[in-house]
């Protein structure tokens, strides 16, 4: 059961430790110290909800039509082989984030901008429902690897909001998002090539 909850945390992490949209809004959030604590629990409660719903989904399809989720298998180490690329470029290349210096804005408005970011990403569907959706079905406890794999992103969404005013002189850096791009590089590739040869 550990070595389940520790591969959905590992998997989960090295998903959503990225610059993307909506961590570059919750980095945002927290440089700024705004509504922080319910972005983050947005982040981590919508995360969950679709991990579950991945899980849960895939499970009936590996029972009903194990072809479909060899499909996804094989779709989903493709699409980790390209985004371990990408943050290989990234690393090579690296960028910063920086907070913008608009004045406060109001709760409701933040929300649905979270919400926006999170529900009209088309990469959360694949990261979340399909893909660990279908690592946690190759799991002896599927639902112990969702508990780990939301608990990384309870874990980074908290860091990312609760810490950003700590890290705004280190991210910066652009050699911050070298070193934490070439870590996502190599972890998506591994989680790759463990997909292929399942």
């Amino acid at each position: 059961m550990i070595a389940s909850a520790v591969a959905g945390f590992s998997s989960s992490f090295g998903l959503i430790v990225a610059i993307g949209a909506q961590n570059a809004f919750v980095l945002k959030q927290g440089l700024r110290r705004e509504h922080v604590l319910p972005i983050v629990m947005v982040c981590a409660f919508s995360d969950a909800l679709l991990i579950a719903a991945g899980i849960a989904g895939l499970g009936a399809l590996v029972q009903a039509h194990p072809d479909v989720v060899t499909g996804i298998r094989w779709v989903g180490a493709a699409f980790l082989g390209g985004y371990a690329f990408l943050a290989a470029k990234r690393a090579w290349r690296p960028g910063t984030l920086t907070a913008t210096q608009a004045g406060p804005s109001r709760l409701g408005a933040t929300l649905l901008t979270c919400l926006a970011f999170t529900y009209l990403n088309p990469h959360v569907y694949i990261d979340t429902v399909l893909l660990l959706g279908a690592i946690a079905n190759q799991q002896t406890h599927r639902w112990v690897f969702g508990a780990g794999a939301a608990t990384a992103s309870v874990v980074w969404f908290t860091m990312l909001g609760l810490g950003a005013h700590k890290l705004a002189p280190v991210l910066a850096r652009p050699v911050a998002w070298r070193v934490i791009d070439a870590a996502i590089a190599t972890m998506m590739l591994g989680i790759a090539v463990a997909l292929v040869r399942a």
